[in-house]
């Protein structure tokens, strides 16, 4: 009976290291994909995410959404077609910051296995559709490059704005940014997979206490059902790392800590933001069911030292 005993207790063990919280409850309108959280003045929080045009959802409350339309309303921005290879504006995971008095907006334009990519800036005061100035072009990439212009992260530290991005290749990428929220400055790598065909991508990078946490989507995504998304995170004493997991090994040597896989009806989570809100920090995600994808937003709670979801 102690050995039956003994191993009932490593089975439950093992079962609540791999139990995970749901999403939080949401409603209205939370189809998305690949979406960003910010927040303008008035307190009212805008989910941006990939889509032609590139989508606009509010909440007053972090619950109940609700679809505004696009960014660029006609679902068009001709200035992305030489790397869309389309004419629809299908852009892809932006990244949103708004500095008090307006919001800033970066994303990518590529297509599929493509490194012939680029990220833009568009502004506007409002938030509002068709109420977007756009800035023109802050990185781009091409054939051969080292990596992917697509995936735009923004990180503020002290006076100096930082922007991670990358996918695939040879993975994740830092650069500066000048004021214009154009990239300037050498750029260096913080992360990449040498295994399972480099799939690492969607970096985001979140402060808390003494270190810096880099977290990445690995696998496959963008297959509803079938998506293998899962997110992963490693950390350093310094922004431009290096950055470890919890065993130690280097992410650019393929390390990372699971801090969310499919589990439940969650199938894929991944695309992730970090959005450091009044009540603590939150992974702002997407994730699938049989329906399409959804978002999803969970606690993180760092007491650790490591995030978990909560």
């Amino acid at each position: 009976m102690a050995v039956l005993s003994k191993l009932l207790s490593v089975v439950s063990a093992a079962a609540s290291v791999y139990a995970y919280v749901g999403p939080g409850a949401v409603t209205g309108d939370t189809a998305t994909h690949d979406p960003t959280m910010c927040k303008d003045a008035s307190g009212t929080y805008f989910l941006f995410a990939t889509a032609p045009g590139i989508s606009i959802t509010t909440s007053t409350d972090r619950t109940a959404f609700t679809s505004l339309g696009l960014v660029f309303p006609d679902g068009s921005a001709t200035w992305t077609d030489e790397y869309t290879l389309t004419s629809n504006g299908n852009l892809w995971a932006p990244e949103c910051y708004h500095d008090g008095s307006q919001f800033w907006l970066w994303y990518a334009a590529s297509s599929f296995g493509s490194q012939n990519s680029a990220i833009f800036l568009a502004k506007s005061s409002t938030g509002q559709p068709g109420d977007w100035t756009n800035e023109g072009v802050v990185y781009t990439s091409q054939d051969g490059d080292s990596y992917n212009a697509i995936d735009p992260n923004l990180f503020i530290d002290g006076s100096t704005w930082y922007m991670s991005f990358g996918s695939f290749w040879q993975g994740i990428a830092l650069t500066t940014l000048d004021s214009t929220g154009v990239a300037t400055g050498s750029v260096s790598n913080i992360a990449k997979r040498p295994s399972n065909g480099g799939a690492v991508e969607a970096s985001s990078i979140f402060k808390n206490g003494d270190f810096y946490y880099l977290f990445t989507s690995w696998d496959k995504c963008c297959s509803g059902t079938s998506s293998t998304y899962n997110i992963r995170v490693g950390r350093s004493s310094s922004i431009s790392g290096p950055y470890v997991d919890s065993d130690g090994v280097a992410l650019t040597a393929g390390g990372g800590t699971l801090v969310l896989e499919t589990h439940d009806a969650i199938t894929g989570p991944g695309g992730q933001d970090v959005y450091e809100d009044g009540d603590g920090p939150i992974l702002v995600y997407h994730y699938y069911n049989s329906d399409g994808s959804f978002l999803g937003l969970n606690r993180l709670d760092f007491s650790s030292g490591w995030p978990v979801v909560a």
